[in-house]
């Protein structure tokens, strides 16, 4: 079957918090989204009829998953991963920020250290910060057009701030790296050491372009095991992130009791029925689909990197290893941050998220969602274009 990403779907007074929110916080209502990251596509037919079929039935009752969600899980991970996951290790939850917030409470006290990467997905340091944690930023090393960790300034901050807890973001949101085995590793061995847990966050680990390749960090090293929280959902690879559902694998039976516990204090129970059937039919059915997808986002990213080379070369592209989130480095405007900021709000009309939102490290750069059809992204960047040439 040939699927059809082309096509333009309205999804205005759908709700949608991309298309229908964009008054409430402060943009024009004329403004182009491309700032969450949900995707401007369809989800596959038989995610649809799965839910179709729950809802032609019409009783919404407490639901939970048999051996067959499980098996299909175990199918997705061993075959695109090589990682073979037990059913002893999932524990489901509505998301991943929720996950998040789980391991948080578990495994740390008020006042301890979690340390994160900035510029990195803003939720994170909401979450550390809201649970009167202290928040441990070991920044990014942004050199050549392409980011790194610093190890040095790592290792230093997890002694000297008392850190506990380190939530890896593999891939990288925004900055689009996939971390490589030696990085990964490297950060293990640091956070082993010194007695850490990880949490990582592995999201858009289906979203990986030519020439790299994604490693589940807890499989790395025997060692690692039973160190880590591997979060993991269907909702960025097949567009079902309102139907709330993720698959978090914890290996050590301490952890995965500590984790437990704390959901159960939160008073969730059961997850979403239709989250749980839409989950299975799409790692069940979706591997044609996401093929076509993943071919359609790196002509979107093509598209996107030729533009900018021919008719924005002030605006850079930070070449993505992974996601289909574009980090964009304005910095050659030689702007002010709400210069920028009317720049792409006011004079280009474009709903982006300013890079500030991702940490400091984050000034001059703009998140770029390119999960749309051609259409769209073709008028966006004409009126970036527009917008730029009016200075």
């Amino acid at each position: 079957m040939i699927y059809n990403f082309d096509e333009i779907i309205d999804r205005r007074n759908t709700n949608s918090i991309k298309y229908d929110f964009a008054k409430h916080r402060g943009k024009p209502e004329d403004s182009i989204p491309l700032w969450v990251a949900d995707m401007d596509f369809k989800t596959l037919p038989q995610v649809t009829e799965a839910l179709e079929k729950v809802s032609r039935h019409g009783i919404f009752g407490y639901s939970e998953v048999k051996e067959d969600y499980f098996a299909t899980l175990y199918k997705w991970f061993s075959g695109n991963f090589g990682w073979e996951i037990r059913p002893e290790w999932l524990v489901k939850t509505p998301g991943i920020v929720f996950a998040v917030a789980m391991a948080v409470k578990a495994f740390t006290e008020a006042g301890e250290g979690v340390m994160i990467q900035q510029p990195v997905y803003y939720p994170f340091s909401e979450t550390i910060l809201a649970n009167r944690r202290k928040l441990v930023n070991n920044p990014l090393v942004y050199t050549g057009g392409e980011y790194k960790m610093d190890f040095e300034d790592l290792e230093a901050k997890i002694t000297a701030e008392d850190v506990r807890l380190f939530i890896l973001c593999n891939p990288h949101n925004p900055v689009g790296r996939v971390w490589t085995k030696e990085e990964l590793t490297t950060l293990g061995d640091i956070c082993l050491k010194h007695d850490v847990i990880v949490l990582a966050d592995e999201i858009h680990a289906d979203f990986i372009y030519e020439g790299h390749r994604h490693l589940i960090f807890s499989s790395l090293k025997p060692e690692y095991m039973s160190n880590t929280i591997t979060c993991t959902a269907p909702s960025k690879t097949f567009n079902l992130a309102g139907l709330q559902v993720s698959n978090i694998f914890i290996q050590n039976p301490a952890l995965k009791k500590g984790f437990q516990e704390e959901i159960v204090k939160s008073g969730y129970s059961q997850l979403n029925t239709m989250g749980l059937v839409a989950c299975q039919a799409a790692y069940e059915h979706g591997a044609q689909w996401l093929n076509q997808l993943k071919s359609y986002l790196t002509d979107n990213l093509s598209y996107v990197r030729e533009f900018l080379a021919e008719r924005l070369p002030e605006i850079r592209l930070v070449e993505p290893q992974g996601t289909y989130l574009l980090w964009l480095d304005f910095s050659g405007l030689g702007l002010s941050d709400d210069s920028l900021e009317d720049l792409v709000i006011n004079q280009a009309k474009l709903w982006l998220d300013n890079g500030l939102m991702f940490g400091e490290e984050g000034r001059g750069f703009q998140r770029v969602n390119i999960a749309c059809p051609r259409g769209i992204l073709t008028r966006a960047l004409g009126q970036l274009e527009k917008a730029v040439r009016r200075l």
